[in-house]
Formats: structure tokens, sequence, C-alpha cells
């Protein structure tokens, strides 16, 4: 079974929802839902939006591995790569003070 068929009967359980009522919430077959569950089909995104409906999650928390949560994950990494331009910024402002205060020498020789 994969991450996201794993992900879709943990959530189905924890709703007490049996295959055959989650697939036909979906309007598919139970085979069919079957075969998502158990990672023999794989699924569009529109199959995967409308299962994240059903469960009322989002599409991030079928296809993420168990205790990952990228919403934390890409947290951190935005704060990170804001706090590098931040520096990078600051390294731009001295680069062009020091081209001002070059050509203002070179335009009083």
């Amino acid at each position: 079974m994969n991450i996201i068929g794993k992900n879709i009967r943990q959530l189905r359980q924890k709703n007490g929802w049996s295959q055959g009522e989650v697939a036909k919430r979906l309007n598919i077959s139970i085979p069919a839902f079957s075969k998502i569950e158990t990672g023999i089909t794989d699924i569009n995104i529109s199959r995967l939006a409308q299962i994240a409906n059903l469960f009322e999650v989002s599409t991030m928390d079928i296809i993420s591995k168990e205790g990952e949560n990228p919403q934390s994950v890409n947290f951190e990494e935005i704060n990170n790569l804001k706090a590098k331009l931040s520096l990078r910024e600051e390294e731009i402002i001295k680069l062009q003070k020091k081209v001002i205060d070059l050509y203002e020498e070179i335009r009083e020789k």
C-alpha cells in the first residue's frame, strides 16, 4: 500500500465509513475505490481533490507521510529564505554605496 492509499484508508476509518460508503459518495465502484486505497490504481489530481473535499482535509494531508506537516516545513523554509534574502539585500545596499562613493571620487579628479 502506498502513502496516499494508506492516508485515505486512515481517513475513511477515522470517519467510520466503509469502502462502499466512500465509493458511493465519490460515484465510483467499490472495487475502484479499493484499488485506490491499496495503491493498485494511481489517482489523478481531480480525484485527489474530490477525496480531500469528502474528508475535509487538504490534498497535502493526503499525499504527505505520517507525522509530516508540510505547512510547517514550508513555513520554516520560507522564513530561512527570507532571512537569507535580507542579508543579500544588505550586501547589495553596501555595494551600491561603494559604487556611488567611487563614482563621486572619480568625478572629483
